[in-house]
This record gives C-alpha cells, sequence and structure tokens, in this order.
C-alpha cells in the first residue's frame, strides 16, 4: 500500500468515525474510500466492517458520561443485535445479494424518516401504552426490530447506525446522546459477530483494514464529544437529511 492510499483511508476512517458516532453513517465514507484503493466490492465490503469495528471501541471511550448505568440495557440489546449480525454475516456469505440490496435504499429513507418525526410518534406510542422509559426490558417489537437492524448491520451494514438510532429513539425517552451512545454500542454489537465471522472465511484486506481502522479509532472517540455539545433538534434533523441523502445515492 502506497503513502497515498494510506493517507486516503486514515483521512476516511476518521471521517468515518465521526460520521458513524454521530450519525450512524460510517459507511458512507470508509467504503468508497476502499473501492477507491483498488479493492473488489466484496473484499471492500469485509474488510470495511472488520475495520470499523474500532468505531464501537472509540464511541465507547468516547461516551463514558452517557452509558453511565446502562449496563443491563446495554447487555440485553447488545446481544439481540449481536445474534442479527451473526445471521447477517451467514447471509452475505451464502445468498445473492442484489434482491436485499434492492431494499436498503427504502430501509435507509425510513429510518431517516423516523428520526425526523420521532417526537409526535413518542406522544402517539406514549398515549396508547404505557409511558416510555429508558431501561425498560425490550419489548417484543423492540426485540424484533434490533435483530432486523442487527441482520442489517451484518448484512450490508450503510446506515445501519441511522435504523438502530430510530428504533431507539421511539422507545425511551431520554436525550439524544444518550440514545446515541447505545445506539453506537449496539451496532457494534451486530458488526463485531460480523467481523468474527470474516476475519475466520472471508477475504479480509489487512493493511487496509488497519489502516482505516485507526482512523475510525480517532474519529469515534471525537463524535461522542460533538454530540454532547451540540443542540439536539438540529443534529437530529442534520442526521435523518444526511441518511435520506445516503438513500437517494443508493437508488441511482
Amino acid at each position: 500500500m502506497g503513502i497515498g492510499s494510506a493517507a486516503l483511508l486514515v483521512s476516511a476512517g476518521v471521517a468515518s468515525g465521526l460520521a458513524g458516532s454521530i450519525a450512524g453513517l460510517a459507511s458512507l465514507f470508509s467504503y468508497p474510500a476502499l473501492l477507491a484503493v483498488g479493492l473488489p466490492p466484496v473484499a471492500a465490503n469485509v474488510t470495511n466492517t472488520v475495520a470499523l469495528f474500532s468505531n464501537t471501541v472509540g464511541t465507547a471511550a468516547g461516551s463514558r458520561t452517557e452509558l453511565r448505568g446502562q449496563r443491563d440495557r446495554l447487555l440485553r440489546l447488545a446481544a439481540i443485535a449481536a445474534l442479527g449480525g451473526a445471521v447477517g454475516a451467514a447471509l452475505l456469505l451464502g445468498t445473492p445479494s442484489s434482491a436485499f440490496e434492492a431494499v436498503v435504499p427504502w430501509l435507509i429513507a425510513l429510518g431517516s424518516v423516523l428520526i425526523l418525526v420521532r417526537d409526535p410518534l413518542r406522544r402517539l406510542m406514549a398515549s396508547r401504552s404505557h409511558p416510555l422509559t429508558q431501561t425498560a426490558r425490550p419489548t417484543l417489537p423492540l426485540a424484533c426490530a434490533v435483530l432486523l437492524v442487527g441482520l442489517y448491520g451484518g448484512y450490508f451494514g450503510a446506515a445501519s447506525g441511522v435504523l438502530m438510532l430510530a428504533v431507539l429513539s421511539l422507545t425511551a425517552t431520554e436525550p439524544l446522546p444518550v440514545t446515541n451512545a447505545v445506539k453506537n454500542i449496539a451496532t457494534g454489537a451486530a458488526n463485531l459477530t460480523a467481523a468474527v465471522a470474516y476475519v475466520a472465511i472471508a477475504p479480509v484486506n489487512w493493511p487496509a483494514a488497519i489502516t482505516l481502522g485507526l482512523g475510525a479509532l480517532l474519529g469515534s472517540w471525537l463524535g461522542p464529544l460533538a454530540v454532547r455539545r451540540l443542540p439536539e433538534t438540529p443534529l437530529r434533523i442534520a442526521i435523518a437529511l444526511a441518511g435520506l441523502g445516503l438513500a437517494i445515492s443508493l437508488w441511482h
């Protein structure tokens, strides 16, 4: 790997870490960078998944304040998401991807819209059920949604954080930085199980994965600091609009 390629991957890693920890859009930067340095699509996809596990490490380190007191909730959500990630990795390695990839833009668009209309939906849900709490045990619909997002994360991954943030935002009344931190750990669990499978049997490009991962580690550590300081409503709108932009780009 040349110096230019390494510099591109480090820069893309920092951008991916920031985008992933703030908006769940890490692959928006990392996957194209891997293609740009010459990796074929399948190798780029699996290398991207392995490299971006460093996002989870970085965001966990940068979100200690938001994650305080969330241990039991994180364990439950991470276990469900990890199961989904394992199923998603198995699907990627054993089935054609064309049919599933056709649905990807619609899923991203749906998650983005849910983030935009979070507050009205929260009020509607609260009026028809028990008040939402941030530590309630996952209901069956929530568990199924987290499982499906984890499956998507293990299979394709782009904007899986947007989908997870949408799911968690609708089921907990808490500040956005807390939901965002929990989202990062849950999606990281799905990413980890997929990454383990790819390391064992898929064509991971290790120099690219390590270079990209180092940049992502730095970016993901800085991301929670930014979320903590930015106003919630404009940030939520920006995340949703970025997700819609990605969905539109994937339709073309």
